[in-house]
């Protein structure tokens, strides 16, 4: 049988960072945090959080706790364990997160645990067991997940009127997008690229700022420092104002969204669920 309390530590560490925040969290000693979790590797018969500095968990410590966080969603579910506050970890993408589903979030049965990723990677967090609810842009239910249908994330390819000027004089050619430089959020962001590819018919190799935030991404593009491919829901006033141009108003991007969610877990996500689709029918595209 799994040591609960020892794994309640392990939980506490990797959520605030060290074993004094997790003592102080668990009202015990951080020598007692130490042992119980030292204790937990002897049973596990593997290392569960790598000291550091930093402190940080290892794949096994994170699994250890997200099993945790489920078994609290249940049992919050069950009025079991009313004085617990559940860990809700959920993966969202930022672009979601800045533009419709914030709100929908106030509804959530516990304390938020966000991971950012892609759309595109997102059910990779959901596989692993890591998180219990995830948007997505992939239809396929995971093994053991439900998958509900959001609606359709418009993009824009954006750029300001003087980076059109000095980039695309001659207009937006394979040419002119190969030399321009573009916005990436991170490693994973293909959407320039995509949007590139629909517009030319080629894969092209893109100079690139990476600008990891949804909302500095866009200022980026009010600035001028580069194009890149921002949510409708974000930049439409600008476009509409002339700050920022649509590069190609007849091609938007359109990423299909939709939640999927622990089967295990779903009658205690319920009310975030509801709160999640009534955000999405109100913002996205059908």
């Amino acid at each position: 049988m799994l040591d609960y309390p020892a794994i309640a530590a392990l939980a506490e560490i990797i959520r605030r960072g060290s074993f004094e925040a997790a003592a102080a969290a668990l009202h015990v000693t951080p020598s007692a945090i130490s042992q119980r979790v030292r204790s937990l590797e002897d049973r596990m018969g593997t290392v569960l959080i790598d000291r550091g500095p930093p402190v940080a968990a290892t794949a096994q410590g994170l699994r250890l706790a997200a099993h945790l966080d489920q078994v609290r969603l249940l049992e919050a579910g069950l009025a079991l364990s009313p004085e617990n506050h559940p860990v809700l970890r959920l993966a969202v993408n930022a672009d979601s997160l800045a533009s419709w589903a914030m709100p929908a979030l106030s509804a959530a049965p516990g304390l938020l645990d966000l991971t950012i990723d892609d759309q595109d990677h997102a059910l990779d967090w959901l596989r692993s067991g890591m998180v219990v609810a995830a948007l997505t842009s992939d239809s396929r239910p995971v093994t053991g997940c439900d998958s509900l249908r959001l609606g359709t994330l418009r993009y824009r390819a954006t750029a300001s009127p003087g980076f059109v000027d000095r980039h695309f004089p001659k207009g937006v050619t394979p040419e002119a997008l190969a030399l321009a430089p573009s916005l990436s959020f991170n490693t994973k962001d293909a959407l320039q690229t995509r949007w590139a590819k629909a517009l030319t018919g080629a894969r092209l190799s893109l100079p690139m700022h990476r600008i990891p935030t949804a909302h500095g991404f866009a200022e980026a593009a009010l600035l001028g420092i580069g194009w890149g491919m921002n949510p409708e829901l974000i930049v439409g006033e600008d476009i509409a104002a002339g700050r920022l141009i649509d590069l190609s108003p007849d091609l938007p991007l359109d990423v299909p969204l939709y939640w999927q969610f622990s089967r295990m877990t779903a009658a205690a996500l319920a009310p975030l669920t509801e709160a999640i689709r009534k955000a999405a029918k109100a913002a996205l595209l059908p």
